[in-house]
């Protein structure tokens, strides 16, 4: 009788991350993906067009400061939008394939009712396919469902991965699948982060970013 008792490890490995994932281990989200060149030719700051850029941004020892406050002016003179600080990664929009961000996020206490990152492009009267949040030190997705409650005061790792033929986008904190959501259609897509004031915002917004990376999913 033949004995596959060897092929028990290899099996038991290959199905070890869906195992770590339903049960709320962390995980390695970046498994299986391919680390893109990043550099300050493919972001650049979103901030209140009166303003230059470093009354709400800056760069030091490897971590991005961004802040605004709920009374600037929008990134335009005719935009309709709230204040916001943000990186946009311009440098790498997508319209197909497997992409994803990856980045540790802070954010201080006080910070509220505002986007620190999001996957920009939506089809519909949406402009935005997500939207992570933060109200009274819990991490949204948008306002709907609580992902993470007490993340002021502290780093935090956020893997967002935009699977965009399957329409479909998870998000990892701290390498534990945390929520999933489906698409939201649109012809093109990009990253983005910093502070973007939503409903009942704060007066001071900031978060800060470090170790920010772009992957694709390896074909």
């Amino acid at each position: 009788m033949a004995s596959f008792s060897h092929l028990a490890l290899p099996i038991t490995i290959s199905f070890l991350p869906l195992i770590c994932q339903s049960i709320g281990w962390p995980i390695d989200p970046t498994h299986g993906f391919t680390q893109l060149p990043f550099n300050t030719s493919f972001y650049h700051i979103q901030k209140p067009y009166n303003l230059p850029e470093t009354d709400r941004y800056s760069f030091f020892s490897g971590i991005h400061k961004l802040w605004v406050y709920s009374t600037d002016k929008p990134l335009s003179k005719n935009s309709p939008t709230k204040p916001r600080t943000e990186i946009i990664i311009s440098g790498y929009n997508y319209s197909s394939g497997v992409w994803q961000f990856e980045g540790y996020g802070y954010v201080p206490c006080g910070t509220s009712g505002v986007c620190i990152m999001q996957v920009f492009g939506a089809g519909g009267n949406h402009a935005t396919s997500l939207m992570l949040r933060v109200y009274n030190g819990t991490l949204y997705y948008y306002r709907e469902a609580a992902i993470v409650p007490n993340i002021f005061d502290r780093w935090f790792r956020v893997n967002a991965i935009h699977d965009v033929d399957a329409s479909k986008i998870k998000v990892f904190i701290d390498g534990v699948f945390m929520y999933e959501a489906l698409g939201r259609g649109g012809e093109f897509h990009y990253f983005k982060c910093g502070v973007y004031a939503q409903n009942d915002d704060s007066s001071y917004m900031e978060s800060r970013w470090k170790g920010i990376k772009i992957l694709k999913k390896s074909d």
